[in-house]
């Protein structure tokens, strides 16, 4: 057979039929969520909780509203960071189109048509968007509301610390660092003398004094790798009972636990009144009550609990070594305290914590590491806040997909097939000496078994 070679140059017919474009089978994990989607609804609440943003008559091509945020959950399925990512996976691949519905002559949206349309449709749509899907997992059975648990981590902003400036005088950090020098006597400083000089000085980057002028709502804080970097903080509300994530905000990363609680709760509130507007939703949580809070020592503290305690919560939150506590006119908070305390010493307070580090670490690893959002591609909290809440949105959707069909992702049926054939494999192999058995016995060769050559072979 002769070898052939890559045409590197091929001149395109101008005339192409229908019926020898090669379509798509389509990817079964897409078809399926589609399904789902389309029997729950889901592109009409879209379009008509964004209708108010487009344009009856003139205006440049859109985006459908269903498109858009189907592609911002393709991010958290195939693990893509950033809009520009998402757009080149959509164009690059049959699946996608046809999950999308874009047909094969259909121009795929380019990232710019996403970002423009992000930037369009405001927060309280994608909002709207992330209740709905609360009402798809309520009506499921995936959503209890009793028992949340709540934690934070940090997200990787989309800017360098070298372009910090002073706030009071706008100096970067380097020019400052040369006013210091010159201060101390040093003329003409050297890289390596300012090195010297910064890395004497204490308490360098304060927040109080420094910002970074193209994304202010990023703050200096040190990474969980020990880095200082800019970041943002990202807090989830998650139900203990199924791993589900109701509700996410984008706080500024040097905020403490103890006060961002408070925005949380108050989305974790705004995204049940979304559930409980759907009567099958809110006839699968009518007996269900926002009654445990469950959460890490860097939440505990005298005022969050007796707060909690008055709202009538149960706190199940880790308590650090103090010491010996001074209570003299505070027998409200040592009252929560303490009840506290014993809640976590019993039976169901070492289970819920236990459950905690289970439930909630796991949603915040598919969200960030496969999900790949632990590094942002935006600025500013809002933005941010619109794409984690679709993000989230697909991980919640992922939950219904596992429960229906056994996978959560699409990546999950990529080693489904090489897990049966190894199955097999296995069964086959432990039922070997069993049949080299039963032959030597009765002297009969099984398939697939060589005997081995003996003097002579037992009859029965």
């Amino acid at each position: 057979m002769a070898m052939g070679r890559r045409r590197k140059r091929r001149q395109k017919s101008l005339w192409i039929e229908s019926s020898s474009i090669q379509g798509s089978p389509g990817h079964p994990f897409y078809e399926r969520l589609n399904l789902l989607l389309d029997e729950h609804g889901f592109d009409e609440h879209v379009e008509k909780e964004c209708a108010r943003f487009y344009a009856a008559t003139m205006g440049r091509p859109s985006l459908a509203p269903a498109v858009y945020f189907r592609m911002l959950m393709i991010g958290y399925f195939e693990g893509i960071d950033s809009e520009r990512g998402i757009a080149w996976r959509v164009a690059d691949s049959l699946s996608l189109r046809t999950f999308l519905g874009f047909g094969l002559t259909d121009p795929p949206a380019d990232h710019s048509t996403v970002s423009r349309t992000r930037r369009l449709i405001d927060q309280e749509a994608h909002e709207a968007v992330f209740g709905k899907v609360l009402q798809i997992l309520a009506k499921e059975g995936l959503l209890k509301g009793r028992t949340l648990g709540i934690d934070a981590t940090t997200l990787e902003a989309n800017a360098a610390m070298r372009s910090i400036e002073r706030k009071d005088t706008g100096e970067s950090y380097n020019r400052y660092l040369e006013g210091l020098a010159k201060a101390s006597g040093i003329e003409t400083p050297t890289r390596a003398e300012l090195a010297r000089l910064d890395k004497k000085r204490k308490k360098k980057t304060s927040n109080d004094d420094w910002q970074n002028p193209h994304d202010p709502d990023a703050k200096i804080t040190k990474m969980k790798d020990g880095r200082t970097h800019l970041a943002h903080k990202a807090e989830h509300a998650v139900d203990l009972e199924t791993g589900a994530v109701v509700a996410i905000t984008v706080q500024p990363a040097d905020r403490g636990d103890t006060s961002s609680m408070e925005n949380t709760l108050a989305e974790v509130y705004a995204g049940f009144q979304d559930v409980l507007a759907d009567p099958e939703a809110a006839e699968k949580l009518r007996d269900t009550f926002l009654s445990e809070i469950v959460a890490d020592k860097g939440y505990h503290s005298n005022d969050l609990l007796r707060r909690r305690h008055d709202n009538g919560y149960r706190t199940y939150i880790s308590e650090p070594d103090r010491g010996r506590r001074n209570w003299k006119n505070k027998e409200l908070e040592r009252d929560a305290v303490y009840g506290n305390r014993r809640r976590i010493r019993g039976e169901r307070g070492r289970w819920l914590l236990r459950q905690r580090a289970e439930k909630l670490e796991r949603p915040m690893a598919h969200a960030y590491e496969t999900g790949g959002m632990r590094r942002t591609h935006l600025r500013g909290h809002p933005n941010i806040q619109k794409r984690l809440l679709i993000h989230l949105a697909g991980l919640n959707l992922g939950l219904v997909m596992r429960k229906r069909f056994g996978k959560g992702t699409p990546r999950g049926l990529q080693g489904l097939r090489a897990a049966v054939f190894t199955l097999i494999r296995l069964i086959r192999r432990a039922c070997r000496p069993t049949r080299a058995f039963l032959g030597r016995l009765f002297g009969v060769s099984c398939p697939g078994f060589q005997l081995p050559d003996t003097p002579a072979r037992i009859h029965a």
